[in-house]
């Protein structure tokens, strides 16, 4: 906890943005950092609450001991706050910018609106981190002589290859794409998470003794069959690609496009990478003096929203099928769970004109041409209403309602029939594998991330590949220091 009647003597606040007139001249990241004494009279606002519901289940998938760390940085003792904070996560510079707070919805503090600016706080430790030397290698005093091969290098290969690279195993990462990174690098935009806050951890864990073998389609350029020859235990994160299918006519449109391709196009660009991709292959996608449509209401969407302003979008609308939240939700019908409200995205809040309770009924066009999306309400059953029916102008229209699993050939054609699949509640197609030992029905052949729970945030990415690499290392010595 912090000060014992700091919620009481101070008011919350966050990180403040640059005016969205600025903000969408660039692609950079726009938060403004609070000072170091600004961050530490938050951290006095942590009540003592008696079950801190912000880092149990409820609120934090990796068990940050946020009430730990409040107290610390409150005391100024910003060295002991680091290394807390990173003994539970190991990218929090990731987490403290696009998390989308789990923990703060679950502080008791948020019974009243005004939660704790936990993820404003850890945003900071984690900056004050590099800034103070902390975030160096870490190598393993003594090597296992085990080896371990990760396919896939977003935030569940990156955890997990960190924790196994630290207790003394050989770790091999093979990542499909030119980068290490995931989706991470090339599904969010660099104006909310920019990528030299991966590369210098892609650095610090060569330091550590992982290696980074880029441009290797597993699947395709090698075999899971090779790497389970060469390595004495193989886990595969290869995140939840395959854009789910929206089923609506007029797809084959020129103009309409799934999310994934727009925005892997544009990191590719801010990089200075070819923007073409082998898993993303498209014709380029700007939306320049255009009038875009986003079907979805998730954080994809958003992010092309977002994407479409910075480019120059003349207008952008963005559907969605569910009807509008409320301003305000039943505290004590919810809390400290995720409460289904009225939230407006930093994109959103750029300009875009939102339609709830929307069906995309059909993408028009002439000469194979997008000019518009017919949509038409819904009703409770989310049906279509006859009669309601209108069309909005459309040059540029994204599909982006989620993810059905991993992009199918390649390595999932390698694996079918030699590895269970199972279809969860969300239609997605997941490897079958525990939480526990993250076991797969191939020997030695391992699963965490998206790939095995479904489509999910970055922070219950990081923790599966750290509970995977707590199991493999478990499964390997027959102990293990690692925490799960």
């Amino acid at each position: 906890m912090g000060k014992v009647t700091g919620f009481l003597e101070i008011d919350r606040q966050v990180h403040k943005y640059q005016p969205a007139s600025d903000r969408i001249r660039h692609f950079r990241e726009f938060t403004l950092p609070m000072s170091e004494k600004e961050v530490e009279k938050q951290a006095a606002r942590c009540m003592d609450c008696g079950i801190p519901y912000c880092h149990g289940p409820t609120g934090c998938p990796v068990h940050n001991q946020i009430p730990d760390w409040n107290d610390l940085v409150y005391n100024g003792d910003w060295d002991t706050a680091i290394r807390n904070l990173h003994s539970t996560n190991n990218f929090p510079e990731w987490t403290g910018r696009i998390c989308p707070a789990p923990c703060e919805e679950a502080c008791t503090l948020n019974l009243e609106d005004i939660p704790v600016a936990i993820k404003t706080i850890e945003h900071a430790i984690a900056d004050k981190a590099w800034e103070t030397g902390y975030m160096r290698p870490y190598p393993a005093e003594q090597k296992t002589g085990k080896k371990v091969a990760i396919i896939g290098s977003g935030p569940a290969g990156m955890a997990a290859a960190q924790q196994l690279g630290r207790v003394g195993h050989d770790v091999h990462v093979y990542e499909r794409e030119s980068r290490p990174g995931g989706l991470m690098r090339y599904g969010i935009p660099d104006f909310k998470i920019e990528k030299h806050h991966i590369d210098r951890r892609v650095s610090q864990m060569e330091g550590e003794g992982v290696t980074f073998f880029c441009g290797v389609n597993v699947g395709v350029d090698k075999t899971v069959e090779e790497l389970l020859a060469t390595y004495d235990a193989v886990l595969y994160c290869g995140g939840s690609e395959n854009p789910r299918p929206a089923g609506i006519p007029g797809s084959e449109l020129d103009g309409v496009h799934d999310a994934m391709p727009y925005l892997v196009q544009q990191n590719r660009r801010v990089a200075g990478e070819d923007i073409q991709s082998s898993a993303w292959p498209s014709e380029a996608i700007v939306a320049g003096g255009k009038h875009v449509v986003v079907v979805g209401g998730g954080d994809t969407a958003s992010d092309c929203v977002g994407t479409a302003f910075r480019q120059g979008a003349v207008r952008v609308t963005q559907l969605d099928i569910r009807p509008q939240p409320p301003e305000k939700e039943d505290k004590l019908a919810v809390w400290p769970y995720w409460a289904t409200k009225m939230r407006t995205s930093s994109s959103q809040a750029e300009g875009a004109e939102r339609e709830f309770q929307v069906a995309t009924l059909e993408f028009v066009g002439e000469d194979g041409v997008l000019t518009g999306v017919k949509c038409a309400a819904v009703d409770e059953a989310r049906k279509p209403i006859a009669g309601t029916e209108f069309l909005i102008r459309a040059d540029l229209a994204f599909s982006a309602i989620g993810f059905s699993g991993p992009i199918e050939g390649g390595i999932m054609q390698e694996l079918s029939g030699k590895v269970a699949t199972v279809l969860d509640g969300r239609r997605s197609t997941n490897i079958k594998a525990d939480d526990r030992d993250y076991r797969t029905s191939l020997d030695r052949f391992f699963a965490a991330g998206d790939v095995r729970r479904g489509q999910s945030l970055v922070v219950w990415a990081i923790r599966e590949g750290r509970q995977a690499a707590h199991a493999i290392d478990a499964f390997l010595m027959g102990s293990t220091v690692l925490p799960r």
